[in-house]
This record gives structure tokens, C-alpha cells and sequence, in this order.
């Protein structure tokens, strides 16, 4: 998992806290209960917190319950579900919206992150680059075929139907805003596609154009001829 305080790759080792509530009995020495527990990050050292749900397996030597791993459901509630993650002013407010959503929701629901995420990335795709097609998965395809475009971030975008399995989930790839089971790391994965695309469509060229300014400012002051622009 993604630490939600540095961010960082982590195997996080979750202690189980000890007060359950059973949400319901299924046996004698078992039922379905919820509680929470929590871990501290190897590489920031700063405390994890999960809201749990799962079975419940009675410990006869404590006479008391304890929640058998994997859990059914398994949540952060704290750190909270704000992101830190934010956009330039360079990036379209139509296309920040939705990423500043997808971005406040990630912790809370990759599933509804995901699909805020993927939205934004054919409203983009529609947008600001005219490529519309019958699915999202044939839009990337004839946006990887732009000629226009450094080899990583076509492979990034590229990545978004593999690491989404589209084949599984076609739901993704014809109905973007859907929300359905995602696949580990996706909802992050995506959030990172879009901010390497806005980076090179509307950061990179703004600030291109900034340093031209300068130095055809420079030049002049030099008697010198200006640069010439070739961004469209």
C-alpha cells in the first residue's frame, strides 16, 4: 500500500485494537463483527488507522473474540481522506475539478476516486485534444499513436487500460464515471497519469513561453534579434 502521510510504498504490519462490536452471530465461536486497527509506517514512523469489518473467531483461552485476517472490508479512517495533492493554475478549472475530487476521495474510496479520475481523463482526452471514439480504451489507443508525444507518457496513459483491467471491468471503458471494484494502486496510478499530462499540455508550454520572454528580453537589451516561438 501507499502510505497516505508520505506516500511512500510500504508493507505496513496492522495490530488489531481490542473492542469489536458483532454486527451479527453466526455460530457459536464465530460471528461478523467491526472494529479497527492500525500500524505505524516503516518509513515515516507516523500511525495508520483502519476501520475493519470481517469474522469474528472466539479465543476460548481469553474468552474473548478477535478478527480472523483478510478482513471483508478494510478502510483508512486516519490520516483523513483530504489529499494533499493539488493542481497548478495553469491546469483548465473544468479539468481540476474533477482531479481535486478524484484526489480528496482517494483514501476514503479508490472505487469513486477512480472513477472521477477516469472521467477527467476523457473529458481531457474529448476536450483538448479532439479525440473522441466509441470507448476510452480506443481513445487512448489513437492518443499513443500521437506523433506529438514523449514515449513515457504514452506509455503511462497506455498503462491505465492494463492496470484497470478494461477486459474485466468493461464498465471503465465504456461508462467512465461508473464506479466499480479497482484493481491495487489504479486510483492512484490514474491520479498520476493525469498530472504528467497536464504537466506537459498546460505547465510545461507556459513555462517554455516564460523563458523565451526572458531571454528575447535579453537579446534585445543586446541589440540582438528575438527568438522565435514554434509552440502553437
Amino acid at each position: 500500500m501507499n502510505c497516505p502521510h508520505c506516500k511512500k510504498d510500504i508493507h505496513l504490519v496492522k495490530t488489531e485494537n481490542c473492542c469489536h462490536e458483532i454486527k451479527s452471530q453466526v455460530g457459536y465461536n464465530s460471528g461478523v463483527g467491526c472494529g479497527t486497527a492500525s500500524g505505524v509506517c516503516p518509513a515515516c514512523n507516523k500511525l495508520i488507522v483502519f476501520y475493519v469489518e470481517g469474522r469474528l473467531m472466539l479465543d476460548d483461552e481469553f474468552c474473548d473474540y478477535y478478527m480472523q485476517e483478510p478482513y471483508d472490508t478494510e478502510q483508512i479512517i486516519y490520516p483523513d481522506n483530504v489529499s494533499n495533492v493539488t493542481l497548478p493554475d495553469e491546469v483548465p478549472p473544468e479539468y481540476k475539478k474533477d482531479f481535486d475530487e478524484a484526489a480528496k476521495v482517494l483514501l476514503l474510496s479508490p472505487k469513486a476516486s477512480a472513477a472521477l479520475s477516469r472521467r477527467c481523463l476523457q473529458n481531457f482526452l474529448h476536450n483538448h485534444l479532439k479525440i473522441k471514439k466509441r470507448s476510452l480504451a480506443s481513445e487512448i489507443e489513437e492518443f499513443i499513436c500521437l506523433n506529438n508525444i514523449p514515449s513515457y507518457i504514452a506509455e503511462a496513459v497506455d498503462a491505465v487500460r492494463n492496470i484497470g483491467n478494461f477486459a474485466a471491468h468493461p464498465l471503465k471503458d465504456t461508462n467512465t464515471g461508473e464506479i466499480v471494484d479497482v484493481e491495487s494502486g489504479e486510483a492512484e496510478w490514474l491520479l498520476e497519469v493525469l498530472q504528467t499530462l497536464f504537466d506537459f499540455y498546460f505547465v510545461l508550454p507556459k513555462l517554455h513561453m516564460e523563458r523565451i520572454e526572458k531571454l528575447n528580453s535579453k537579446l534585445k537589451s543586446l541589440g540582438k534579434p528575438e527568438m522565435k516561438s514554434t509552440s502553437k
